[in-house]
């Protein structure tokens, strides 16, 4: 088991404690050398660098220098134009589309040709052209969110998803087309029109899910070797043999940590079909997904672009291998949206009847249109079901397809609700936020200029999702309440943000992020440092416990136990509206959070 423990401290001065609650001071140096070399090799970089140097020797910038900054900023700029001119000559079209985005967050207007929409529509092209339809559909999928796709470029879509028999495909662009109201409408033949306008059975469906077995060898229990199996469920998003299931069902295939062996396999039928070797195409683990590949001709392919958003009270059916029972159809209700579970977004709990094997299923609503991919068997949620959203996979896809682990970016923050907004409570060592010195107790107005105007409860995950289909690499626009504009480049976000700042970071300030405490020095008498409790984040591990603002408190230990994916905290507090009556409480907290950027 891996632990991460802090030391007890001694009683220090006030000041020292203060000094342990500031935010450290980036590592690095910044020089206009470094940013010079950056203009021509990495521009993104180079302009993230100008923002950092501009805020850290504000005092010490000449004119001449601020001069060379201005300079060295359309530079960058200009050269950021010439590689999307690059990008886009050599058909490298998902290079083109991420550098459209940097030069938006930038405010740069580009030609048409250029912007995002119409990357991605030639790359949705170049893709249907290729024969690789998963990709060819998603790109599209992502052009009609960004601006309304026409019936004339929806049409080869059309015709290419009745070709390969996905039939909720086919209604989606069949419902662009009829929408149309130019004075010359695409004309659809009749037999695509009567295959898009019908009906796929529930036995049909069945035909696309697949049991998935992971053979990890033995196990030993009580002196006893045990076949060590793991079951899921899968379905089919491609003829090509795709498949989607949980990253924690096939964990032991990618996990590096895992030191057992490890073997893969589907099965199409019950336990004596055949079972079919699988290998791991692509995994998001911070999203619990996964994309598989075997060597199958599926009868039925689920469409990814045709999903829905449901509302609470809409039935739904799962359809998996639960306990291993193949082809069990199971239905009920949403029973919540909006739950936050995993590190990033939000998940929607249902009340159809799962269990272990249905991980990894899909959820559909009546009309056969993905609701989500269930997921079963969370520990400390017996009797719960959840399903992560069919919106996020589409967004996850195009990394996995990529191969190998899916890199999401990185910022650098730990966020709170509050009723100014998202507020940032923390800010992690050595993140592109610490370098730009982002102040910790501002609130985030717009991220790449779109304001935040979510319900309460949706702030975090309307921010996360504006971040999770970008690359890391690209500059991001960020709008705080001070009226600050900052244009900063994220970077690879860690497994675990959180462990990785407890390795940098002192344990004062580690209880923001984990616990939910912003904390100020105080003078008191016990034997370790004490501290007043400035703040206290709500619904958070701190105000479940009863701790308020103006309570005292000192630390008397603090451990990280990465292996185990939790944090323990042992303090003495004095709580107001007890009398002041000091106690000793212990706070566990999972590192997992699902409140960071």
């Amino acid at each position: 088991m891996g632990i991460v423990v802090l030391p007890l401290l001694s009683c220090l001065s006030v000041d020292e404690r203060a000094a342990r609650l500031t935010p450290p001071k980036p590592a690095n140096v910044f020089r206009l050398d470094d940013i010079k070399s950056a203009v021509r090799d990495d521009p993104s970089l180079a302009i993230h660098l100008i923002g950092a140097y501009e805020i850290r020797y504000a005092a010490e910038i000449t004119s001449e220098t601020q001069g060379q900054l201005n300079a060295f900023y359309m530079e960058a700029v200009e050269q950021l134009k010439t590689v999307q001119a690059l990008a886009i000559s050599e058909k490298r079209w998902d290079d083109a589309a991420s550098l459209a985005r940097s030069l938006a967050s930038v405010g740069v207007q580009i030609e048409s040709k250029g912007n995002e929409a119409n990357v991605l529509l030639s790359s949705a092209k170049q893709e249907l052209f290729n024969g690789n339809n998963l990709s060819a559909f998603l790109a599209v999928g992502r052009v009609h969110e960004r601006a309304p796709l026409s019936a004339e470029d929806a049409l080869p879509f059309l015709e290419r998803a009745v070709q390969v028999r996905q039939r909720r495909t086919a209604a989606f662009f069949l419902d662009i087309i009829d929408k149309d109201t130019s004075d010359t409408p695409v004309q659809v033949s009749t037999e695509d029109r009567a295959y898009a306008e019908g009906q796929d059975s529930v036995s049909a469906m069945i035909k696309g899910v697949a049991t998935v077995l992971v053979d990890r060898g033995i196990r030993i229990e009580h002196g006893v070797g045990m076949a060590d199996w793991v079951l899921g469920s899968a379905f089919f998003v491609d003829d090509s043999g795709l498949l989607i299931t949980n990253y924690h069902v096939i964990a032991s295939e990618v996990d590096p940590k895992y030191e057992g062996s490890s073997r893969m396999y589907i099965r199409m039928g019950d336990a004596s079909s055949v079972r079919i070797p699988a290998r791991v195409v692509g995994w998001d683990k911070a999203m619990d997904l996964a994309l598989l590949k075997v060597e199958v001709d599926p009868e039925y392919v689920f469409s990814l672009i045709d999903w829905i958003v449901p509302d609470v009270g809409d039935a739904v059916r799962a359809i998996g291998s639960p306990l291993g029972l193949e082809k069990t159809v199971t239905s009920g209700i949403v029973s919540a949206l909006g739950r936050r579970l995993l590190q990033i977004g939000d998940v929607i709990q249902i009340d159809a009847a799962v269990n272990s094997g249905n991980s990894g299923g899909p959820l559909l609503d009546p009309g056969g249109r993905l609701v989500g991919v269930v997921f079963a068997g969370i520990a400390q949620y017996q009797g719960l079901n959840f399903a992560i959203p069919a919106s996020r996979l589409f967004d996850a896809l195009p990394a996995m397809l990529k191969g190998g682990k899916a890199e999401r970016p990185w910022l650098g923050f730990s966020l709170a609700e509050t009723s100014s907004g998202a507020e940032i409570i923390y800010i992690a060592p050595n993140t592109p936020a610490a370098e730009q010195q982002i102040p910790e107790n501002t609130v985030i107005v717009s991220v790449n200029g779109e304001s935040i105007n979510a319900a309460q409860g949706m702030i975090i995950p309307t921010l996360q999702n504006i971040l999770y289909s970008t690359r890391p690499g690209e500059l991001v626009a960020l709008e705080t309440a001070d009226g600050a504009r900052r244009v900063i480049r994220s970077v690879a976000r860690p497994a675990v943000p959180l462990v990785e700042a407890a390795k940098q970071d002192s344990r004062e300030r580690m209880v923001a992020p984990l616990f939910g405490l912003i904390l100020t020095p105080t003078v008191g008498n016990s034997l370790f440092s004490a501290y007043l409790v400035q703040k206290v984040i709500r619904g958070s591990i701190a105000d479940e416990a009863g701790i308020s603002a103006q309570d005292p408190i000192s630390i008397r230990s603090f451990r990280i136990y990465e292996d185990d994916g939790y944090a323990l905290m042992s303090i003495n507090v004095k709580k107001r509206r007890m009398g002041y009556i000091e106690t000793t409480m212990q706070l566990p907290a999972v590192l997992d959070s699902p409140d960071t950027l």
